[in-house]
């Protein structure tokens, strides 16, 4: 592995880090990235597999509420609903990331002009529900009934569209379920856990034979990166998203969208 490999894996893991839980999609910008660096790894694997820094990023700065939901969780019916919710939300994309495995690597991986025209819809779908005059009937993310969280979990399903957003299709499927700002960044932190543990387990099962000893230090230094951006962003976000609302990440979002596809049309 040379120097400039070892550069763009470390670049790579931090856009990782600071994107993977703001509504701009991880993916989508590592897509982008990787492809105008000429960045190349087997079956695609690096970009989901750094997302293992993101999940430890939310398992250290979430610790202490994590050890009080296994406490409560014996005797607690309001922590075992919503145990319970997160494991409904996560149950669509295990259908459908199980199915339409195949084609997301091997088609949608493999198309940046798909990831730019989803970041500019997105944009365009935060920058509306931001303005929505939407009234909040939940404050809490503990407070989410069931069904509600089987909705997001099928809203969550769209963001298998690299440039789409994980975090943003689940937070925006939140407000509009009537939830408020924070309970909807919130919950989808915790539904993240199991989703991006399922993909990095199912992803790693069906490329592990593919995986080189390079390709797997490229993992671990874009892991690296990804786990220390992400403890910043975790930390910071629900207080940013409270007073500012999601209109900087949609102007955010267009922007990127807008330049990669002006890139891709002038040089390809």
């Amino acid at each position: 592995m040379d120097g400039t490999t070892i550069v763009e894996a470390l670049l790579l893991g931090l856009v990782e880090g600071l994107t993977e839980f703001i509504p701009v999609s991880s993916t989508g910008h590592l897509l982008l990235l990787g492809h105008f660096l000429g960045f190349e790894n087997p079956g695609k694997s690096f970009e989901v597999l750094i997302q293992l820094g993101a999940i430890l990023a939310i398992l250290t700065v979430y610790s202490g509420k994590l050890l009080k939901l296994v406490r409560d969780l014996p005797r607690d019916p309001r922590t075992q609903r919503f145990v319970g919710g997160i494991l409904l939300a996560f149950l669509p994309a295990v259908v459908i990331g199980v199915l339409a495995h195949d084609f997301i690597k091997t088609v949608l991986f493999e198309t940046p002009m798909v990831v730019c025209i989803a970041l500019i819809l997105g944009g365009l779908v935060l920058l509306a529900v931001d303005r929505m005059p939407l009234t909040p009937r939940y404050a809490d993310a503990m407070d989410l009934p069931l069904p509600v969280c089987f909705a997001i979990g099928i809203i969550q399903c769209l963001a298998m569209i690299p440039g789409v957003s994980r975090s943003g299709a689940t937070i925006v499927g939140g407000l509009m379920l009537g939830a408020d700002k924070r309970a909807a960044a919130e919950f989808s932190f915790f539904l993240a856990m199991p989703t991006m543990a399922g993909a990095f387990a199912y992803d790693l099962y069906k490329t592990a034979a593919v995986m080189t000893a390079e390709s797997t230090m490229m993992v671990a230094i874009g892991f690296v990166a990804a786990f220390a951006a992400g403890v910043v962003v975790v930390r910071g976000l629900l207080a940013f998203v409270s007073r500012h609302g999601f209109a900087p990440f949609a102007w955010w979002r267009l922007a990127v969208g807008a330049i990669g596809l002006a890139a891709l049309l002038t040089w390809g």
